[in-house]
């Protein structure tokens, strides 16, 4: 059993954490300008799947292994810069899709549910200062005497993905909320969908030169 005043702790850790818009909050953004609300909003539930998996892997040991060593934290950093740079440039290259895609009869075909929760899941379980995060203050606030030591982990740890869902998701809301005036106009579509893809970009770009603090 974890004890309160370690989990109330913790919650205000990693409610700081979060507040702090940081680059799941742009990708989602991103997605809600360009591809929608429930879009977005699924993006940010693979996003906290991916950031909870985070919290397992370092509950069984496994970020550790990322904050020690070097060659883990670049192959984990590397694959999430990859993959949100090519999503970066997807989003260049089919740009001038978005007017088709927010007409009423293509509102629903413009994204697959599984590939956003999927893009979603990369981006979260792919971002290394997380698990990093984690593997350094998780075990701070586990009293062995209490029991389990990865169970405590696993109920601390969730703290991050909540806090996570609910303000992502206020972004998320706020950014389809100017969608609708964005929508007038295809130039503005093609310029959203464009400097999207260039976040996306540099985004990627910031994660691959991300160095370790040691």
């Amino acid at each position: 059993m974890v004890s309160m005043t370690h989990l109330a702790s913790f919650a205000g850790l990693s409610f700081l954490l979060v507040v702090v818009p940081g680059p799941s909050v742009l990708f989602t953004i991103s997605r809600a300008l360009t591809v929608g609300r429930r879009a977005a909003l699924l993006t940010v539930v693979g996003n906290s799947v991916g950031v909870y998996v985070q919290v397992v892997a370092v509950a069984v040991g496994l970020g550790a292994l990322v904050a020690t060593s070097a060659a883990v934290f670049t192959a984990v950093k590397l694959v999430g810069a990859l993959y949100l740079v090519y999503l970066g440039v997807q989003a260049i290259r089919h740009r001038a899709d978005l007017a088709r895609a927010l007409q009423p009869e293509h509102a629903t075909a413009g994204f697959s549910t599984t590939a956003v929760l999927r893009d979603g899941f990369v981006v979260g379980f792919a971002n290394p200062k997380t698990i990093v995060f984690l593997a350094a203050l998780l075990p701070q606030f586990v009293d062995p005497t209490r029991g389990s030591v990865s169970q405590q982990m696993l109920v601390l740890g969730i703290c991050i993905p909540l806090f996570g869902m609910v303000f992502d998701s206020l972004w998320a809301l706020a950014a389809d909320s100017v969608r609708s005036w964005i929508a007038r106009t295809p130039r503005r579509l093609a310029a959203v969908g464009g400097t999207s893809g260039l976040v996306m970009i540099g985004l990627g770009t910031s994660l691959a030169f991300t160095g370790r603090k040691d």
